[in-house]
């Protein structure tokens, strides 16, 4: 293939699995993506919430690292509204230390939970304007590439142990905006389809990452599930829906349910809109999902597919993964 694949794991607790249980398969599924032959894996951070695992990539990193041995590992992401620049850089460059070559950075601004977790994340410092973002990632690379402008009230500060390899930065987002910010830093990008499924946005978001950066590493992450025929992988998917609370600021962002939804909404002191839209998820055998990746690898000049599954379903949801893999796709196009 002309493209890479790796995997976004949420941790979701599927089937009354304990928090334990939960962790431990999100490591049994990073050693079974490594034998499958995908690229990466990454983890995601999410707070204050019974239905995902995932509240600390970077330490469920360091761990994942710990138990596999080749695969690349990251964040998908870190929210970087929450927390100091230097400490980001400080976790990811011990762990780069301790595993050259194979961590990744991602990093993402949305909260990553509702305002009430917002808030406790953020309790007692002053990291509380949203429209710093720029300046943050910004400072963050600068640390991970030791180039803090000698004019910067910080320069002379190192964020060490500082490591041999550094760890690859990647933005993610699902704008325009947030491509032309990767591009313009000249770090790569990730494009979160799973959340904005429009083709319209994915095309403009690729256009504004190539025209500021030709030769950066421009990735999607996509919601797919393949099964052995379309028929079970259409009813897997079923009727499912992305809900999403529309602020009268202007922001939108993606919740996993109309209650949560609504509580965000109510949380945030603001007026607001909840609306749900039917979910576009990739779903069919893996040949049929391939030609729509090898569509979209040409359309959209996508270097790499980041697959994320949303079906609670564990043996399902694994299998999609393996019939999904370079190793099972590269096996039937040598007998094809």
């Amino acid at each position: 293939m002309s493209y890479s694949l790796g995997i976004l794991d949420q941790s979701p607790i599927i089937e009354d699995a304990t928090n334990e249980q939960t962790l431990q398969k999100t490591v049994a599924l990073a050693q079974k993506a490594e034998q499958l032959g995908y690229s990466r894996f990454w983890v995601s951070e999410h707070h204050n919430t019974d239905t995902l695992a995932g509240s600390s990539p970077e330490v469920l990193v360091s761990y994942l690292l710990a138990k596999t041995k080749s695969i690349n590992i990251g964040s998908g992401g870190v929210m970087l509204q929450h927390y100091s620049p230097y400490k980001v850089a400080e976790n990811f460059h011990v762990l780069a230390s301790l595993e050259p070559g194979r961590v990744d950075l991602g990093i993402g601004k949305a909260p990553g939970g509702l305002p009430l977790s917002t808030k406790a994340l953020q309790y007692g410092t002053h990291n509380n304007d949203e429209n710093d973002f720029k300046e943050r990632l910004t400072f963050l690379q600068q640390l991970i590439e030791q180039t803090v402008l000698a004019e910067y009230e910080l320069y002379g500060v190192q964020a060490t142990p500082i490591p041999k390899v550094k760890p690859a930065l990647f933005l993610l987002g699902a704008s325009p905006q947030s491509a032309t910010l990767a591009g313009t830093l000249g770090i790569a990008f990730v494009f979160a389809r799973f959340i904005n499924s429009d083709n319209d946005v994915l095309a403009q978001a690729a256009t504004a990452y190539r025209s500021h950066h030709p030769n950066g590493h421009f990735a999607v992450s996509i919601a797919a599930l393949a099964a052995p025929t379309k028929e079970e992988a259409k009813a897997l998917i079923g009727d499912q829906k992305i809900t999403k609370v529309h602020l009268a600021s202007g922001k939108s962002l993606t919740l996993q349910s109309v209650e949560l939804a609504e509580k965000f909404g109510q949380e945030s002191g603001e007026s607001f809109t909840v609306k749900q839209y039917d979910a576009d998820i990739l779903c069919g055998t893996p040949d049929d999902i391939k030609t729509i990746l090898d569509d979209y690898h040409v359309r959209y000049q996508i270097d790499e597919f980041i697959l994320h599954t949303p079906v609670l379903k564990e043996f399902e949801r694994e299998r999609s993964f393996e019939l999904l893999s370079p190793v099972y796709l590269q096996q039937k196009e040598a007998v094809s």
